[in-house]
């Protein structure tokens, strides 16, 4: 085959054509990376929460602890529409502690003291928190005994409840908020009738911002359990369920007291005001309207109860549980508690 030659007079034209197509090549490409780069800029990576449930506890319906993570799980991973990624641990510390690697927040929803996940792994967890990691700490899971474990929760969290000193009485709390604080977003209030601890044992001085608050009466209390000087002093005063403590570690720590009625995850401000500290804890921005979650419904809540020798069905809230007779007043006592002489 001949070679074809180009006349001179030609030449600036093609040279002038390829060079008009090389330049919108790379318009092109550099736009494309542009937008792969901006991409890329708009999806921050998953902030990692990882979650503790204790070990099957209290009859069937209460301390549900492994169904009630899951449910806050799956609010977070596939409702909140924000960049979450929850990891589950099952009935108590997990097995391999990789789990850890990334997490940006512990969160521990179990029995405490004597069954606490903690329990053994007090050098891990506080080496957690003293890198930054968020803690808290749901229910019964605020308890620990005073002394190395107390002094530890105080650092960690900001405070913890304390047998002989703290108090446990199942009562009816019309709940105001601290609308100062980002867990608040959301939520104007409720009334819920839980377990609801108080006069919690604080760190000296307080370290923690109170956010989740009610006043406990005799009226209000339908059954007495762990009762002391210090639940009697505490009546008709405003007493903290849920508090929040930004560490000097730059990490952030909340403990919360209610938590002990599976049915309350089917109440849209009970759950989303624990969502809201859940997110908070772990350094995210708690959305201006709180953390968004779909209703839980009957059904859900009937999920993955643990195996109990007698099952109950879980039924929502209702008026019923909100309006239960005054429990007959009941003397001091709790584990522990010095005889008298």
């Amino acid at each position: 085959m001949k070679s074809q030659k180009v006349s001179p007079k030609s030449r600036p034209l093609i040279i002038a054509a390829f060079s008009a197509i090389a330049l919108g090549a790379l318009v092109a490409v550099s736009s494309s990376c542009g937008d792969s780069a901006e991409a890329q800029a708009a999806e921050p990576e998953p902030t990692k929460i990882v979650f503790i449930s204790g070990m099957p506890s209290h009859p069937s319906g209460q301390h549900e602890f492994r169904a009630g993570v899951i449910l806050l799980s799956r609010a977070l991973n596939e409702q909140s529409g924000l960049p979450v990624e929850v990891v589950e641990s099952h009935h108590g510390w997990p097995e391999d502690e990789s789990v850890f690697e990334g997490a940006s927040a512990v969160i521990i929803y179990s029995d405490g003291n004597a069954k606490h996940p903690v329990n053994g792994h007090e050098e891990k967890m506080d080496a957690l928190v003293k890198s930054g990691v968020g803690m808290m700490c749901m229910h019964y899971g605020v308890e620990v005994p005073k002394g190395p474990q107390g002094e530890y929760f105080k650092q960690w969290i900001g405070g913890h409840y304390e047998a002989g000193f703290s108090t446990n009485p199942h009562w009816t709390a019309e709940v105001e908020l601290n609308a100062d604080h980002p867990v608040s977003n959301g939520v104007p209030g409720f009334t819920a009738n839980d377990e609801w601890y108080y006069n919690i044992r604080f760190a000296d001085p307080k370290t923690a911002t109170d956010i989740l608050t009610g006043i406990p009466t005799r009226e209000r209390i339908n059954r007495y359990i762990h009762w002391t000087p210090g639940g009697e002093k505490g009546l008709g005063k405003k007493q903290t369920m849920l508090w929040a403590v930004e560490r000097a570690d730059g990490g952030r720590g909340v403990g919360f007291t209610g938590g002990h009625w599976h049915r309350n995850w089917a109440d849209d401000d009970f759950r989303r005001v624990v969502l809201n500290a859940i997110v908070w804890t772990a350094g995210m921005d708690v959305p201006a309207e709180g953390v968004k979650s779909e209703p839980v419904t009957e059904a859900q809540l009937n999920e993955n109860l643990d195996e109990k020798k007698e099952m109950v069905h879980v039924k929502p809230p209702s008026d019923a549980d909100l309006n239960q007779p005054a429990a007959e007043h009941k003397d001091f006592g709790w584990p522990g508690m010095p005889k008298k002489k």
